[in-house]
């Protein structure tokens, strides 16, 4: 990387509304609490996978306050940019090279399948620096 030119990444070409709603998202996932299973702490076979409390007695079903936060809809990001790359970009999966061309690179980046192989892989590459789509999981190889 030293021998070439620094290049900036890509960026998305967005309007006003959703570059606000992408920043909101973040300011909300900052906030948003790591949502953990009931007796997480009590048990390591747990895990941190959430589960949703069902006991008929339970504290964290029925929202007490010294118990962590449960999963509700108003922990969501705004609608218009759920699904959205954190970048701006909406991600198509790529399996071949032929699905390349399919692909506006305003509003669209690519995201190669991990089935690809190696030598399909760097063709996709080559094809998608031709058109000037981004790619988020490019390897140097």
């Amino acid at each position: 990387m030293s021998d070439e030119e620094y290049k900036p990444r890509q960026k998305p070409v967005l309007d006003a509304e959703t570059k606000v709603a992408l920043s909101k998202r973040n300011r909300m996932s900052n906030k948003r609490p790591k949502f953990k299973r009931q007796n997480w702490f009590r048990y390591k076979r747990l895990g941190d996978k959430w589960r949703r409390p069902r006991g008929i007695h339970s504290k964290m079903r029925r929202h007490f306050k010294y118990r962590i936060a449960v999963v509700q809809p108003g922990f969501r990001g705004p609608a218009s940019v759920r699904g959205l790359h954190p970048s701006g970009f909406e991600e198509v999966r790529i399996n071949t090279p032929k699905e390349v061309d399919n692909v506006d690179p305003k509003t669209q980046a690519i995201r190669i399948a991990r089935t690809v192989g190696d030598k399909k892989r760097e063709i996709i590459v080559n094809k998608a620096d031709e058109l000037g789509i981004r790619v988020f999981n490019r390897r140097d190889l």
